[in-house]
């Protein structure tokens, strides 16, 4: 079985932010990082309510 991959908080926050400025799609930026869009918008989502603190 697979182990699974953990990603650095400053991978995540790149990669979100990326996202929220809108310049590509979750697909595009799934496929530039090998991380399935469910990952992205997750970050996404907990990178906006972190902003909110």
């Amino acid at each position: 079985m697979a182990k699974r991959r953990r990603f650095s908080p400053e991978f995540k926050a790149k990669v979100a932010l990326e996202t929220l400025a809108g310049e590509m799609t979750l697909a595009e930026l799934s496929s530039k990082y090998d991380v399935h869009p469910n990952m992205i918008a997750a970050w996404k989502r907990q990178a906006i309510e972190g902003m909110a603190d």
